[in-house]
């Protein structure tokens, strides 16, 4: 099948939906699919404002209608709500060609924690956009049904893997003298990082990864470790030489970096929200909390092997069947 793939998230981005959608094409192709992704990168683009390291496409609808129909795909999913995801819905409306869509990110709550802006409006905005898929792909079956309750149609799950050959156990046995929460991810104010940082607990905070926040907190947290963007292997070894993995978001519809903290065998401290309460077994791969010094207090008190087993129910070859029996001929 030649499938094309939509998005305004895609390369050289570094975030969850990027990840998702390479793995998704990655073992797509291997079992004999046609991929291509159409980003950004293919158009002219201007910065996304309040993060200007995402560039969104400008006025893509002609050149992404040409890419269309040299292609000529049989399926078309489109990953994002964006300018492309916008020009992608109308071009297919308007040729009256089917599609799927998927769901990423709770853009409302997102959206609110920069603008105040009602969550109603935003809903509103993204059920229309969503409303002419042949399905929606979410990750969870909280957000499917957070979702069926707004009004979403025709919801399926699509759900997230893990690299078991780059995320892995330390191989060293680690006796750390303080114990070490560690937080990797976009830094962003969507991601609630201040609350895993004001946490009054005797234990070395150590961040990994990049954003339009990171300037600030730097400043305001001085005594926090700020390692930046790591990838791979020496990410998963400073992962799984930490103690337990503090996710603090409160926005994400699934938390990829949850379950590669898992395969490397650290414990997850958590909101009770969507993602963290799909994946994480309260007291036994994690603790759920509304206070976050005690979801912390209480991760690390979880054996790491239950962490590690955990993790082997989610893989990469799993989620590709799932996107791949999601999809609809566009005629």
């Amino acid at each position: 099948m030649k499938i094309i793939i939509i998005s305004d998230a895609w390369k050289p981005q570094v975030n969850g939906v990027v990840n998702s959608l390479n793995m998704t094409c990655i073992k797509l192709r291997e079992i004999g699919h046609k991929i291509e992704v159409i980003g950004p990168d293919k158009f002219k683009t201007f910065p996304c404002p309040s993060y200007p390291s995402i560039k969104l496409s400008l006025f893509p609808k002609r050149k992404l209608l040409s890419i269309i129909d040299e292609y000529k795909p049989d399926s078309i999913h489109i990953a994002t709500e964006g300018p492309l995801g916008q020009a992608a819905r109308k071009i297919c409306l308007n040729n009256k060609w089917r599609f799927t869509t998927s769901y990423h990110t709770q853009f409302p709550e997102y959206i609110k924690a920069r603008i105040p802006i009602p969550l109603s409006i935003s809903y509103f905005f993204l059920k229309r956009f969503h409303s002419k898929a042949e399905k929606t792909l979410v990750p969870t079956k909280s957000m499917a049904e957070k979702l069926k309750d707004k009004g979403f149609k025709n919801i399926t799950i699509w759900s997230r893997g893990v690299d078991k050959n780059i995320f892995k156990p330390s191989k060293v046995k680690i006796n750390n003298k303080r114990k070490k929460a560690i937080y990797f991810g976009r830094v962003s104010p969507e991601k609630n990082i201040e609350a895993f940082l004001n946490i009054d607990l005797d234990i070395e905070k150590i961040i990994i990864g990049d954003g339009p926040s990171l300037p600030k907190l730097k400043k305001e947290y001085p005594d926090v470790i700020f390692l930046g963007e790591k990838f791979g292997h020496e990410l998963s070894r400073i992962v799984a030489e930490s103690d337990v993995f503090v996710f603090p978001s409160k926005t994400d519809t699934f938390g990829i970096v949850i379950i590669e903290a898992l395969a490397c065998g650290i414990p997850v401290a958590a909101y009770p929200v969507t993602g963290p309460k799909d994946i994480i077994e309260h007291e036994v791969t994690g603790y759920l909390s509304d206070n976050l010094d005690r979801a912390i207090i209480g991760a690390l008190k979880i054996n790491k092997n239950n962490c590690i087993q955990e993790s082997m129910k989610y893989s990469w070859e799993n989620c590709s069947k799932q996107f791949e029996s999601s999809l609809s001929l566009i005629n």
